[in-house]
């Protein structure tokens, strides 16, 4: 099997540090002490590929240093590596040329480590090559609204085992394009911006994000949710806000502006909009009275790892599972694909840490316990 591999070194650079993607920000993320994401999420899948009994039936086509070459090696993979010419500074034509000349070796599977945008650029190479070769993600963006990615880079590895073994059927995933200039002006502006077919896998892949309707049921539905959650803050308490209009519902009843789109500190009367990472642990000073407020992505069903890496795996440490709060209406949890709830924080032993069972509110007194994977 032939498995074409290419990194955007610069995916999910945007995320801790605050800015809701890194489309044309790289360099403002470096300034503001953001590392790259990318590298080490490719080296986690490549990591547990090499653990699969089928990796000697693997041929591995790269690209160069930056975009691939280093992890592979780094994995004790042996490569293919593509005639390119690169720079440190990579962009959106070097991901297209790469995929135009995995298309031109006959690659079975392209697996690519990015998010969103470097979706889009794929999706643009095939058409313009007018070829298709079965595309696999695996996360790295900060968004990742789009249908192609596995939840977890180990959830990828097993995905291209099963496609290798003709165990995972070939479908159509939704690429979302969501504006990211929009998003960092607190605007959701999100389209569907065309299909890639992909080996799918059921509870591996984390289908793409279902914006919650805006009817009035739904939205008392979050008002009811929100009246519960205040109604149980302890007012000497911090809270952090996570993004959604969920979570803006439970702002609204404090009377405070929260940012949609955003991560927000609520403590006694008082916001930090749009904090990042850092904002969050400089303003933070009683762990121990600390609670993150949290709706996971509709019918993605991701509670951390997606949009809110602000929250970052040193501060859910800090914090713990049993001050996290959660809340979903009762149509968003219905809609959830496996009806499970699933985290991809980046850190492994954060990650485990979560798994299990977990209250969410979905009305006024009312909650379920949901599990976690």
């Amino acid at each position: 099997m032939k498995l074409g591999f290419l990194v955007n070194p610069i995916a999910g650079m945007g995320g801790k540090v605050g800015l809701k993607g890194t489309d044309n920000v790289a360099e403002d993320a470096m300034k503001m002490g953001a590392k790259p994401v990318a590298p080490v999420r490719a080296k986690e899948f490549l990591n547990k590929l090499k653990t699969l009994e089928f990796r000697e039936k693997l041929k591995i086509i790269t690209c160069p240093h930056p975009m691939g070459e280093k992890e592979v090696k780094t994995a004790s993979f042996s490569a293919e590596i593509l005639p390119m010419t690169l720079e440190m500074e990579t962009n959106a034509e070097d991901t297209k040329n790469a995929v135009r000349l995995m298309a031109k070796r006959r690659v079975n599977l392209i697996v690519f480590v990015g998010g969103d945008g470097t979706a889009r650029d794929i999706l643009d190479a095939l058409r313009n090559a007018q070829v298709n070769v079965p595309i696999l993600g695996v996360p790295s963006g900060v968004k990742m609204y789009s249908g192609i990615f596995a939840v977890n880079p180990s959830d990828a590895a097993i995905i291209v085992e099963a496609f290798a073994g003709n165990q995972a059927e070939l479908t159509e995933f939704e690429i979302m394009d969501a504006e990211e200039t929009a998003i960092r002006d607190d605007r959701f502006n999100v389209r569907l911006y065309g299909l890639l077919n992909g080996p799918f896998l059921p509870a591996r892949i984390q289908g793409s994000k279902q914006v919650s309707p805006e009817t009035l049921n739904e939205h008392e539905n979050q008002l009811a949710i929100a009246r519960f959650i205040v109604e149980n803050m302890n007012a000497n308490d911090t809270y952090i806000l996570g993004p959604g209009t969920t979570v803006k519902c439970v702002a609204d009843l404090l009377s405070v502006e929260k940012t949609l789109l955003g991560v927000d500190l609520y403590c006694k009367g008082r916001l930090v909009k749009d904090a990042n990472e850092a904002k969050l642990i400089s303003e933070i000073k009683d762990w121990q009275h600390t609670w993150i407020i949290l709706s996971p992505i509709g019918r993605q069903g991701i509670l951390l790892g997606r949009g809110n890496q602000q929250i970052s795996p040193q501060i859910i440490k800090q914090i713990g599972k049993e001050r996290i709060i959660v809340g979903a209406t009762r149509s968003k949890l219905q809609g959830i694909d496996g009806g499970v709830l699933r985290v991809d924080t980046g850190d492994t032993e954060v990650d485990k840490m979560l798994q299990g069972y977990i209250r969410v509110v979905t009305d006024y007194k009312e909650w379920r316990l949901v599990q976690i994977l």
